[in-house]
């Protein structure tokens, strides 16, 4: 039998520490695994000069590793889960998902968010966080940026800028809570689908490889990412709007919530439905749809045709 497992991920500090955490995890289940993590350089890591939200693909930082995969250099692929498209390739899917650190946006700035002088520059590369941020101080000027985690500290430290917003699990796994100056409240600032979580991309078909990761499978956090990105995938995620959502699954209860704003942050529609843990796939498609019938699909238009 074939005790090896190649594992395949960008080549920045977080996305290797985000490898380890899932090389970790499977040694836990499968102590005495062979494991190994190949560095893959993705469009982008590549091509920083390129706003993320205007990029026109949402795989850019996913499909070297989905070619690796297709071609067998690798048997599984480990992302950050907002970074995966809803639709993948026909031939791979998503086999597991590790437990979700806090989804929460973090700020790193100079003072507390609610203490920011106004016109103070805060960065951020994603469209999502700079609308809302916008609704809640329209005061703030909102600039955007590129760039791993560290470089997008130091624009802060060196006094570019007054603050970012980044994910706090980024912050959390590389080891750098104490840079955490406040979590932005979910009531103002819903998190990307999936953020927090960890994706792992396997191929179809490969009963070896989907059995190991049946192992460490996160199933809260499977209902919880199942549902957003079944609302994601309905609301036509993949355009330019400003789209948000977060679901939580306790005991065989799922909640998720959710936003769609205009790509100003002048209008921000927000709802939540209940549904059941088990069919997360049917809650995030009810939300989408009534969001969409009250306005939300009017939003989403307008961004597309930008």
């Amino acid at each position: 039998m074939n005790n090896k497992i190649v594992i395949g991920s960008r080549g920045s500090r977080l996305a290797m520490i985000q490898a380890e955490s899932v090389a970790r995890d499977l040694r836990q289940a499968r102590p005495g695994l062979d494991i190994e993590i190949i560095k893959i350089v993705t469009e982008g890591d590549r091509n920083r000069s390129v706003s993320i939200d205007l990029a026109g693909d949402t795989g850019i930082f996913v499909k070297a590793l989905e070619e690796a995969l297709l071609n067998r250099s690798i048997d599984i692929a480990v992302h950050s889960l907002k970074d995966l498209p809803t639709v993948l390739p026909q031939q791979l899917h998503l086999a597991a998902v590790t437990e979700r650190l806090d989804p929460r946006d973090a700020l790193v700035a100079c003072s507390p968010l609610a203490d920011l002088n106004s016109g103070s520059k805060i960065g951020t590369g994603s469209l999502r966080r700079a609308v809302q941020l916008k609704h809640l101080r329209p005061d703030l000027e909102v600039c955007s940026i590129r760039g791993n985690v560290d470089s997008r500290l130091r624009r802060v430290s060196s006094g570019q800028l007054e603050g970012i917003i980044v994910a706090a699990a980024a912050l959390l796994r590389l080891g750098w809570s104490d840079k955490i100056t406040g979590y932005l409240p979910l009531e103002f600032f819903l998190p990307a689908v999936g953020q927090g979580a960890l994706a792992v991309e396997a191929r179809e078909g490969d009963g070896r490889v989907e059995e190991i990761l049946g192992t460490i499978n996160h199933v809260p956090t499977w209902q919880a990412i199942t549902a957003e990105r079944a609302f994601l995938h309905a609301v036509e995620g993949g355009c330019r709007a400003p789209i948000a959502a977060l679901a939580s699954a306790h005991a065989d209860i799922l909640e998720i919530q959710a936003m769609v704003s205009d790509r100003e942050g002048e209008i921000i529609m927000k709802d939540s439905y209940r549904g059941l843990a088990d069919t997360p796939q049917e809650a995030g498609e009810k939300l989408a749809l009534r969001m969409l019938k009250a306005g939300a699909a009017s939003l989403i238009k307008d961004a597309r045709c930008r």
